[in-house]
């Protein structure tokens, strides 16, 4: 059973109550008048509705460095409460987990630095698109009007080539 059949047997649907009432009122209507009514497919209303993100999506290298991230800094918190636990216990294990979450702290730090990085080098290559005084937009537009200029010379080197007649065996 679905999720719309269950809210229409269950009756909680504002919708689901409304088409049911419609529902028997049809049928009662046509036992009335002797002949069937017609009967329509099932409505389904979606489960939820698509919505544009508020925010952009953040570029590939940026997510991949925040996902490590994420991760290492998890497993530093697992190895520090194991540590503490150890400790709390009396256990030998509990100094070498001390150091190992020592390190971890270190390489979890490192990661994070590594997400920062990551995006700023990401943002000065590639440009924030919603600054106004982009860099990267300036820069993109002088590499256009650089690409346009050396099209336009091979369009001149061109036409030039063809106009001399090199390579032709008469001149018409």
């Amino acid at each position: 059973m679905g999720t719309a059949q269950r809210q229409e047997t269950s009756g909680k649907a504002p919708a689901a109550r409304g088409t049911a009432r419609r529902d028997t009122d049809a049928r009662d209507r046509g036992a009335r008048s002797g002949r069937e009514p017609a009967q329509e497919g099932p409505s389904y209303r979606p489960l939820w509705v698509e919505e544009p993100a508020k925010r952009r999506r953040l570029p590939d290298p940026v997510r991949t460095a925040a996902v490590r991230a994420v991760l290492i800094i998890s497993v530093t918190l697992i190895q520090a409460m194991v540590a503490f636990l150890c400790t709390l216990a009396g256990s030998w294990l509990a100094f070498p987990m001390v150091l190992s979450s020592v390190a971890s702290t270190v390489v979890a730090t490192w990661a994070a630095l590594d997400v920062w990085v990551t995006r700023q080098v990401w943002n000065q290559r590639n440009g924030v698109v919603s600054v106004p005084s982009s860099t990267a937009r300036a820069l993109r537009r002088e590499r256009r009007r650089a690409r346009r200029q050396a099209r336009a010379a091979e369009r001149t080197q061109g036409r030039i080539r063809r106009r001399s007649g090199t390579g032709q065996l008469s001149h018409s």
